[in-house]
């Protein structure tokens, strides 16, 4: 398993290669270099997209098409998305580089035992600490072959197309130069439980606490809101357990039998019974202040407990919500100081 131009193994990769691997990207290659349990995996690095897009745009103009739409004309950036999405996913792959891939993918069959994977997109711009274009792009789970995952691997980069995605960073003026989609391929978690956590309450900002949710099968049904999740909050220091809500977890996202992901029944049994135990809470506590420490900030953090009970954790972004209510100015500056005062009290000048 060696680096080379396309392909970072998360070994060797960490948030200082943002560039070439994204956010997603370098968030799990940092978590595994700092010795936490993450399912193994690599990136296909942006220079394989960008290698990529040069053949889009020997035909036509993709990027600058994009940068030309104006901020909320969503009619203008429809068809855009459409067409530009069209276009990439009806080009090949550049030469030498699906092979490349494929041998990868190998690789990470013999490590893992099997060859179902989870695609991942991992945007350079997206999981920053002021921004997060998390949920813009596509992640595809339970990907069961090689000539699977190349079709996956291409999707990604056509989410960066997504009306959705162009519509964000017109929003906010960002250069499209600047913007490149790298791809994570990891190997697939059976989850028996999974969730998120915040190393700081997402309701008041408590930064005393963890605030952990979680519910059976694989966390998108969280993540996407299908399903009310379990909800702990735990001190972060002492451990107790402050708050215990347990839900009716009807519904669990698990394994197709064809591959990918459905929504599955869950039995009575299981809806209301709790899909972690204390244990396996102290085991999260322990990790989320782990990760915090390492990051130096407050974590917006994503776990998986598989079916043999093994703790994994599938990304770690900075948090910021109450971050940004922190660092955003009371009042704006103004020219006259005492304009304030005048507004306060009603009066004009």
């Amino acid at each position: 398993m060696t680096a080379t131009a396309n392909i970072g193994w998360f070994s060797e990769i960490g948030l200082a290669d943002r560039a070439s691997v994204g956010g997603k990207g370098g968030s799990l290659g940092e978590l595994t270099r700092a010795g936490i349990a993450v399912p193994p995996g690599f990136v296909v690095r942006t220079a394989a997209f960008e290698n990529f897009l040069s053949a889009l745009e020997a035909q036509a103009p993709l990027r600058a098409r994009v940068a030309a739409l104006r901020a909320g004309d969503l009619d203008a950036i429809r068809a855009c998305a459409a067409e530009l999405q069209a276009r990439v996913r009806a080009t090949v792959f550049p030469p030498g580089l699906a092979e490349e891939l494929l041998a990868a993918h190998e690789s990470l069959r013999t490590r893992s035992g099997h060859g179902d994977v989870a695609v991942r997109s991992s945007a350079t711009t997206e999981d920053a600490s002021d921004a997060s274009f998390a949920g813009l792009q596509d992640t595809y789970l339970w990907v069961r072959d090689g000539s699977r995952m190349l079709e996956r691997v291409r999707d990604c980069w056509a989410s960066l197309y997504s009306v959705e995605s162009i519509s964000y960073r017109r929003d906010r003026g960002i250069d499209e130069d600047v913007v490149a989609m790298a791809v994570v391929v990891q190997s697939m978690v059976d989850a028996r439980t999974a969730g998120v956590m915040f190393t700081r309450s997402p309701t008041t900002g408590d930064r005393s606490v963890i605030t952990i949710e979680g519910a059976w099968g694989l966390g998108s049904a969280v993540v996407s809101g299908e399903v009310t999740p379990d909800r702990w909050v735990v001190g972060k220091i002492t451990g107790e357990i402050s708050v215990r809500e347990i839900s009716d977890k009807h519904i669990e996202h698990r394994r197709a039998a064809g591959g990918e992901v459905e929504a599955a029944a869950v039995p009575d049994e299981r809806r209301r019974a709790t899909c972690a135990s204390d244990a396996e809470l102290e085991q999260l506590r322990q990790v989320a202040r782990q990760v915090e420490k390492h990051y130096g900030c407050a974590q917006d953090i994503e776990w998986a407990i598989d079916t043999r009970g093994a703790l994994l954790l599938l990304q770690s972004r900075p948090e910021t919500v109450w971050s940004a209510k922190e660092t955003a100015p009371a009042a704006r500056a103004a020219a006259d100081p005492l304009a304030h005062v005048m507004t306060i009290f009603g009066g004009r000048r």
